[in-house]
């Protein structure tokens, strides 16, 4: 049995079908019970768990011979530092009561460093808490997702406009596709390594004007790539409906990326296939309505 966290999101959907998919035993871990429902009818054992109460999350691991987690991000979170290390913690010590022996992370490039990469350095605080825990840890660090396009819809959409967080649009880029990163995290639940290990992900390379392109060809409608320097992606992002705390958290991750910082620095390395195109058709299908 394999418990997966986040099954209503992108990873842990595309893992938990993966896993169905190959007549494994999953447990789909959801906070709402309403969300179990489709989960139960495709196979799937549903546990029903608070990802901030350690007692509840552990019932759900328990038993289980391997488990992914992942930090949700807290939008409304007053603190945003304070919020995600102490649900970093709430995993980390639910994995240890539950004694589930093998534990996939979601992580994220830039994880290795404890500071000065915005969001990222909660997922540095949640890996090492994981190893903490006494469990056998494999961290997966990716880079972009390609269905990342999702959080600019509204920008897309509205006014045709399709932001970047740079000074260039014309950066090249590894992008990959969460389906890629889903199957990957299936593949190290059904066969892990011997020991604790960081696997790198990244995925076919794009530019952001490249993106905007692709998807500007797969809604029919023209779309401006504005780039927006450094001064203006708080506010920018504010004006996009983030609140003000968590928009600097994030002009701390874009920050971190203008400098280079973010680097491949795990045991081994795993590139994606799916191209571009095929995930932004799929995401077309999701707005058609729209």
């Amino acid at each position: 049995m394999y418990a997966i966290m986040g099954v209503t999101g992108h990873v842990g959907g595309a893992a938990a079908r993966e896993l169905l998919r190959r007549g494994e035993p999953v447990r789909a871990v959801v906070r709402d019970p309403a969300k179990g429902a489709d989960w139960a009818a495709a196979g799937a054992r549903v546990a029903v768990a608070d990802f901030g109460h350690r007692e509840t999350l552990a019932e759900a691991l328990r038993g289980c011979a391997g488990a992914f987690v992942l930090l949700p991000t807290d939008v409304a979170a007053a603190d945003p530092d304070a919020a995600h290390r102490a649900m970093a913690d709430t995993i980390a010590g639910a994995v240890r009561e539950s004694q589930v022996p093998h534990v996939v992370v979601l992580s994220s490039i830039g994880a290795d460093l404890a500071d000065g990469t915005g969001p990222i350095r909660w997922l540095h605080h949640l890996e090492n808490a994981l190893r903490a825990a006494g469990t056998q840890v494999t961290a997966v660090r990716s880079g972009h997702f390609q269905e990342k396009v999702e959080l600019l819809l509204g920008a897309v959409l509205d006014a045709g406009l399709y932001p970047v967080f740079a000074e260039s649009a014309d950066v090249p880029t590894p992008m990959i596709a969460t389906r890629d990163i889903g199957g990957v995290v299936a593949d190290l639940l059904r066969t892990p390594a011997h020991a604790s290990e960081v696997v790198d992900l990244d995925g076919p390379i794009y530019t952001e004007r490249q993106v905007a392109e692709e998807l500007s060809a797969v809604l029919g409608r023209p779309l401006q790539v504005v780039t927006i320097a450094r001064p203006g992606w708080a506010a920018a992002m504010v004006d996009g409906g983030l609140p003000p705390q968590l928009a600097e958290e994030l002009v701390g991750l874009y920050d971190a990326e203008q400098r280079g910082i973010l680097q491949l620095r795990g045991d081994r390395h795993l590139t994606g296939r799916t191209e571009l195109p095929e995930t932004l058709r799929h995401l077309a299908k999701s707005i058609s309505t729209i």
